[in-house]
């Protein structure tokens, strides 16, 4: 068995090791997605080609690489852990799916969301499929690591499912109850439950028990991940305002636009003026546009009327009738910026990074703390990155 993870193909320069680790790490998850889940022998069957547009349209394959990264540095072999890591990536990429629907977001690593390109029905099955099919290659775990390790392995992704859903179900709870009266506690704890647990607790964690490792080394690595995936979350929150959006990858202040409770947002209406306060959480109950609705509808509106099909006074009752029909506003451009101008004048984006270098500094100290984990390239890539989410959070 393969011991060793392979260099990464020489496509583009790497940046450094760790962007060098990680890019291997993703070559051999893409792989190992296009074995299990790509069309294959199944023939021209359009949902499998849809199941690969996700996984491989880029991304870092951070979950991959931390599951990797933990089973060979404890002595495991890649082949123990490749098609779990693989599997993990799928259940990401079938969150992603779901999240952009009830987002409404509209863009997703540099191209369209599946909704938005293909439709809600397709996108929905599609994220269902990937969800699905993700169980076999846990079960094929039996012939690679044996039952026990197997079933550790199948648990710890039930719990990470469970605890996920309960993430998303709280944070969905907020939005429907216009909850706004949040601290930085029901913040982290969300992140947890969202984030956390399927982004980097259980990916630690699989890669461990691939590996052999005892169960008395899960509560460290639950704590590592605990404190990386909130710094890292943070981080990519206060990058969503303000990254450059190729490098991004994915919609600029789209929070902003979705109403998310991020940590710096629930910040700013605990510390702003009560006038601002009001007008923030006003702004915040209206509706984003739709791009496949009322920027469609307009441009129609417009044509029409510049072709004489359509009166001033026709096109304006429509407009009336459609907003009755919505029964609430839309935000705007002004009003995004008038939020992050706000969130900027009463330091909450510097609050969310003080808290976001804290939870990576606590990172930091519980890997220096594994004296169990040997030293080796492996382990040199988990403190590259907390050092990178460091980095990030500054």
């Amino acid at each position: 068995m393969t011991s060793t993870l392979p260099d990464a193909r020489p496509a583009v320069a790497a940046l450094n090791p760790l962007e060098d680790y990680l890019t291997a790490c993703k070559q051999a998850c893409d792989r190992e997605i296009v074995r299990l889940y790509g069309p294959g022998e199944r023939g021209s069957n359009g949902l499998y080609q849809l199941i690969l547009d996700y996984p491989l349209r880029g991304g870092k394959a951070l979950r991959p690489a931390l599951s990797i990264a933990t089973c060979l540095g404890l002595g495991g072999h890649l082949e123990a852990i490749l098609p779990t890591a693989a599997t993990l990536e799928l259940y990401h990429n079938a969150f992603l799916i779901h999240d952009d629907i009830e987002d409404e977001s509209w863009w997703r690593r540099g191209k369209p969301t599946l909704h938005i390109d293909h439709g809600v029905p397709v996108a929905v099955n599609v994220g269902d499929a990937m969800l699905s099919l993700s169980l076999q290659p846990l079960l094929d775990n039996v012939e690679r690591v044996g039952l026990g390790p197997a079933l550790r392995i199948l648990r710890a992704v039930a719990a990470m499912t469970r605890k996920t859903v309960d993430g998303q179900a709280l944070e969905l709870d907020w939005v429907h109850s216009n909850t706004w009266r949040l601290d930085d506690a029901d913040y982290l704890e969300m992140v947890e439950l969202k984030t956390s647990w399927y982004s980097f607790i259980t990916p630690l964690q699989a890669g461990a028990v691939a590996a052999g490792a005892t169960p008395d080394r899960m509560a460290p690595l639950e704590s590592l991940g605990r404190h990386l995936g909130a710094a890292f979350q943070i981080t990519d929150d206060l990058l969503n305002l303000r990254a450059d959006p190729q490098e991004y990858g994915k919609e600029i202040g789209g929070d902003l636009w979705e109403g998310k409770r991020t940590l710096m947002l629930l910040h700013t209406l605990r510390h702003a003026e009560p006038g601002d306060q009001q007008r923030a959480v006003q702004i915040l109950s209206r509706r984003r546009p739709s791009p496949d609705a009322e920027f469609d509808l307009t441009e129609l509106l417009d044509r029409l009327t510049a072709g004489g099909q359509l009166s001033v006074s026709g096109r304006t009752e429509i407009e009336a009738r459609l907003r009755r029909h919505h029964h609430s506003e839309v935000k705007s451009l002004n009003d995004i910026r008038w939020l992050y101008e706000l969130m900027h004048r009463v330091g909450s984006l510097n609050h969310a990074r003080d808290v976001a270098v804290r939870q990576a500094r606590q990172a930091a100290a519980v890997l220096a703390g594994l004296d169990w984990f040997p030293r080796s390239r492996h382990r040199d890539m988990l403190a590259a990155l907390v050092d990178y989410v460091h980095g990030r959070a500054r």
